[in-house]
């Protein structure tokens, strides 16, 4: 009868997460119902996110040129600055009502993906 020598060798805990963590970058992962369920539920804010970001940055932009207007040119652009202040206040102001009617028309258009996973889920 033959012996055959062999060597195994069994890798730690750590060595086999690090393995697996590895791996998993190179294996083409496919999307769970419930990511796919938080992905979309994120994707219905950020559009109205960055809008109402963008009006309200641009109104604070304005509100201080207004405001440079009316301290540093008060001789010469006073009330020129004063319209355009209330014209970056008023941009301020409208940046939250247009980031609930975007979130709102996205949650809408999304109702029917999200309402359908979340059946699939708590079946």
């Amino acid at each position: 009868m033959e012996k055959k020598e062999s060597f195994n060798y069994s890798y730690s805990a750590a060595q086999q997460a690090e393995i697996k963590r590895i791996r998993e970058k190179y294996v083409p992962r496919e999307e769970s119902k419930m990511e796919r369920l938080r992905r979309l539920d994120e994707s219905a804010a950020k559009p109205g996110m960055i809008a109402g970001i963008i009006i309200g940055v641009l109104g604070t932009l304005v509100m201080g040129v207004g405001m440079c207007c009316t301290m540093v040119w008060a001789d010469r652009l006073f009330i020129p600055g004063i319209v355009i202040g209330v014209l970056g206040m008023a941009c301020i102001v409208a940046a939250y009502p247009v980031y609930s009617f975007i979130t709102k028309k996205k949650r809408e258009k999304l109702a029917p993906d999200i309402i359908r996973l979340t059946d699939e889920l708590l079946k």
